[in-house]
């Protein structure tokens, strides 16, 4: 089973509904909500608890993309929710280790300064989301990201291996920044060609009404 677009199905045809109220949106609201959980699990120092809520907060990043393929539940609202729910949650999370002194600082800004850079040039070239597919190396990314936070977190509990899990912990982190970085770089470019195209066509790119999709 494929890892990557896992749930895909061959000669379907998916129909990308307007609808709310699908299942994989309802679970990438519900992981939202988590996140208040884990931070005050996080700062109450209830590693345990707090590594499990992470670890359920990366794994149903996955489940929600794999039901939506699975079952043709596509939408317009998930296409750009859940990337807004992992940016959000990443954030807060990166930001709440570093406060607590578990992560190391770079860690935040790795994935801040990028996504800040990248909503400066999205607001300045479209005023707003230039609408690109997420790209393979941005779900690698967040999959690392999404594995090496829970590993702070479990170093954390004692009776285990602190110094193993807190050094393979840091190692996927820096892959997953190093990656997070070049997909900003990636992404940015994308946004580059997509306003000369949109240009070429004869459409003002910040004018989005004559392009955007929804």
């Amino acid at each position: 089973m494929r890892l990557i677009g896992a749930g895909t199905r061959d000669h379907v045809e998916y129909v990308i509904s307007d609808r709310f109220w699908t299942v994989p949106n309802v679970i990438t609201v519900l992981r939202f909500c988590l996140v208040p959980v884990f931070v005050w699990l996080l700062f109450t120092e209830r590693y345990l608890a707090a590594f499990i809520v992470l670890a359920v907060l990366s794994s149903t990043d996955w489940v929600d993309g794999y039901i939506a393929r699975r079952f043709n539940q596509v939408s317009t609202v998930g296409q750009w929710l859940d990337p807004v729910a992992d940016r959000l949650s990443l954030m807060v999370v990166a930001v709440s280790l570093v406060l607590a002194g578990i992560a190391p600082w770079w860690l935040v800004v790795c994935i801040i300064v990028p996504d800040i850079v990248l909503a400066i040039a999205a607001l300045a070239m479209f005023r707003g989301s230039p609408e690109l597919a997420v790209t393979n190396l941005g779900k690698i990314r967040t999959a690392l990201l999404l594995v090496g936070t829970p590993l702070l977190l479990l170093a954390q509990v004692p009776g285990l291996a602190e110094v193993p899990l807190t050094l393979s912990a840091n190692i996927v982190l820096g892959l997953g920044c190093a990656g997070h970085i070049w997909a900003a770089g990636d992404y940015l470019m994308g946004c580059a060609r997509k306003s000369r195209a949109l240009t070429a066509r004869g459409l003002d790119p910040r004018d989005r009404a004559s392009w955007a999709s929804g």
